[in-house]
């Protein structure tokens, strides 16, 4: 049976390609080894067409494969209470309304992308048909009735799915009575009589020139790609300001007690920060040092020089599962935290190894551990860039966010330059003495009281 309670308490930069040393640290000394590994960082050109488009591209031809998409600062984030599921709804529909070619999407709080990855011959017929779906969509009643039943099937689902379930609930919480609190899917009561001229009117407003990207990445000829748009996007509206509704960061819980679930989900966190915070890099050092585990991964945690301390501190046998931290980012805010899963019987010793970490970092974070978890930090920024798909996500993402895309280089650069003290200030700053959100799904009798996990968000056992 279950039971639910809720308690309040800047200008585009080009730089050319250049070779980084990226040093190879060894796991048993924490030092650096003499090998380094060089690490390509292609040039991303920007072009601004008059009417406010931006086209923005990287040429790699290590690639086979190219792909091009259109990203927009738009997203749930941009809707309003009634409307709440209209980004999705507009993105499924206009997806949907593709005929010629294979195009995946997705909406987020903040952006929505639609991307086709394909040979670099097909480029022009790829920008084509997107130019295609957000000009000339007909939103036709009857698609629009068929995509609204499958979508309440999806907001249905999303319980079922406990991991999506948790960061939805997590975001309902932390940012209550703000957009940012809604989900993307929408409500089942937004959705039902959400209409086409809901949809037209969202479209008309938000998928405007100076709100979109036009990336590509892979086999890609800047300047051809820049003729294209030119050809393709020129009937965009060049309008641009769009009010965005403020958030705000609200500390409080949620718990929903399901004692025949197998497994405890539970999620706590802090206020974050956004995109463009100073302390960007050093929540994202102070992450890595959290790190994952999973206990189907089979990790030699005896070694005294095993990188993750909170890993050493439990034990599979005694109940732990998984946990994951994260580091989400927004425009200006932010949640970081840890999403963990345990036997019923051991969430309180889970979260107490938690909070001993936390702290810990807080305090006292050795610059060889720091050391280690940025040398992971780049290597996880190189492996997210391993094919033409995610290269372009990249580039959008950051076009929207920072009006260039960093490259690799200075994201390195960056990242070299947080020492463990900018770490241990940084989780001073944003983490100790702070309201959490926490998150409780199953099983969770033994997830403490709201008010002690406030009271050890400034309490250090000894």
């Amino acid at each position: 049976m279950a039971a639910v309670g809720l308690h309040r308490f800047g200008a585009p930069l080009i730089r050319p390609a250049r070779k980084l040393l990226l040093p190879r640290w060894s796991t048993a000394a924490g030092a650096a080894q003499s090998q380094e590994v060089p690490v390509s960082d292609p040039e991303t050109k920007v072009t601004r067409l008059s009417n406010g488009l931006t086209v923005a591209s990287q040429d790699n031809k290590d690639f086979p494969t190219c792909t091009v998409g259109l990203w927009i600062d738009s997203g749930s984030r941009f809707e309003t209470r009634e409307t709440n599921g209209v980004a999705n709804f507009v993105e499924r529909m206009l997806v949907k309304g593709t005929k010629r070619q294979e195009v995946n999407a997705y909406t987020s709080r903040e952006q929505t992308a639609y991307y086709a990855r394909v040979l670099p011959k097909d480029l022009p017929q790829a920008v084509d048909t997107l130019s295609d779906m957000v000009q000339n969509s007909t939103l036709d009643e009857k698609e629009i009735e068929k995509e609204r039943g499958i979508i309440l099937k999806d907001i249905q689902k999303l319980q079922t799915k406990v991991e999506e379930a948790v960061f939805e609930h997590l975001h309902f919480i932390a940012y209550q009575d703000t957009p940012m609190s809604w989900p993307t899917l929408g409500t089942s009561e937004n959705v039902v009589n959400i209409s086409r001229k809901d949809l037209a009117d969202y479209i008309s407003t938000h998928y405007t020139a100076p709100r979109m990207v036009l990336a590509a990445a892979g086999g890609v000829n800047h300047e051809a790609l820049v003729s294209l748009a030119e050809k393709r996007f020129s009937g965009l509206s060049s309008n641009k300001h769009v009010e965005v509704a403020p958030c705000w960061y609200t500390g409080s819980e949620v718990r929903i007690r399901d004692d025949d679930m197998p497994y405890a989900h539970v999620v706590l966190a802090v206020e974050g920060v956004g995109w463009t915070h100073p302390n960007y890099i050093p929540m994202m050092i102070a992450r890595q040092l959290v790190d994952n585990w999973d206990r189907s991964v089979i990790y030699d945690t005896s070694s005294g020089h095993f990188p993750n301390r909170l890993v050493r501190n439990i034990s599979p046998s005694n109940g732990a599962r998984s946990f994951m931290s994260f580091n989400r980012s927004y425009t200006d805010t932010g949640l970081w935290g840890i999403y963990f899963v345990a036997d019923r019987m051991h969430i309180e010793d889970f979260v107490w190894n938690i909070k001993e970490e936390w702290h810990r970092i807080r305090t006292g974070a050795s610059h060889a551990e720091v050391a280690r978890a940025k040398n992971a930090l780049k290597q996880n920024l190189l492996k997210q860039l391993d094919s033409s798909t995610p290269v372009c996500d990249d580039i959008g993402r950051q076009m929207l966010a920072y009006g260039r895309r960093i490259p690799l280089s200075e994201w390195y650069d960056r990242i070299e330059q947080v020492d463990a003290k900018a770490v241990t200030k940084a989780m001073d700053e944003h983490m100790w003495d702070k309201c959490p959100v926490v998150v409780g799904i199953g099983p969770i009798e033994q997830l403490p009281e709201y008010i002690r996990l406030r009271g050890d968000m400034k309490w250090r056992r000894l």
